[in-house]
């Protein structure tokens, strides 16, 4: 074998482990609030950053957060997270914080001006969907959401129910037929 395709296999093999070792020290790619998707209507969607101590971006890194209570409120034009569980970090060896914190959520002024539009309208509330990472940094996703009554909930439930039982008749379909 030529010293050059020597050369490219084992940055191969370098760049794989790397890969490996990345999701290791990341799992939580994303937390999700299926609650929120559940009990509201989600209207319109915004990305706002998050105001972070130290540790708890280590803990959101290893899983440890909880948003399905969560919900943001504008006051005093800023917007606030409020009911994020971010359990502390084990591992921290000063300064940490509470885990129900209040946070603050960064977004633009236009936004926070929209966001308080919305959300002074009967029946509406700014929950939020999820967290994820975007270029390092800790993002959450808000809906504006109107809630659900207890029929709507039911027609949501058929119909994925229906949509998941035509998937698995088109797989099995397809798998007979190829």
């Amino acid at each position: 074998m030529p010293a050059s395709s020597r050369s490219s296999l084992s940055k191969v093999r370098i760049t794989n482990n790397f890969e490996r070792v990345s999701r290791a020290i990341m799992p939580a790619e994303s937390i999700l609030n299926r609650k929120a998707l559940r009990d509201f209507h989600i209207l319109e969607r915004y990305e706002a950053g998050i105001e972070l101590k130290g540790s708890e971006v280590k803990s959101v890194r290893a899983g440890k957060a909880n948003i399905s209570d969560a919900f943001a409120r504008i006051e005093n034009s800023e917007a606030f997270l409020y009911n994020a569980d971010i359990q502390p970090y084990e591992k921290a060896s000063h300064e940490i914080p509470s885990a129900k914190r209040v946070r603050k959520l960064l977004l633009h002024r236009e936004e926070i001006d929209k966001l308080y539009g919305e959300s002074q309208i009967k029946g509406r509330a700014l929950v939020v969907l999820k967290l994820y990472w975007k270029n390092g940094k800790l993002k959450a996703e808000l809906g504006v959401g109107r809630g659900k009554v207890a029929h709507d909930k039911r027609a949501d439930l058929k119909k994925r129910a229906v949509e998941r039982e035509t998937a698995r008749e088109v797989a099995r379909f397809n798998r007979k037929h190829s």
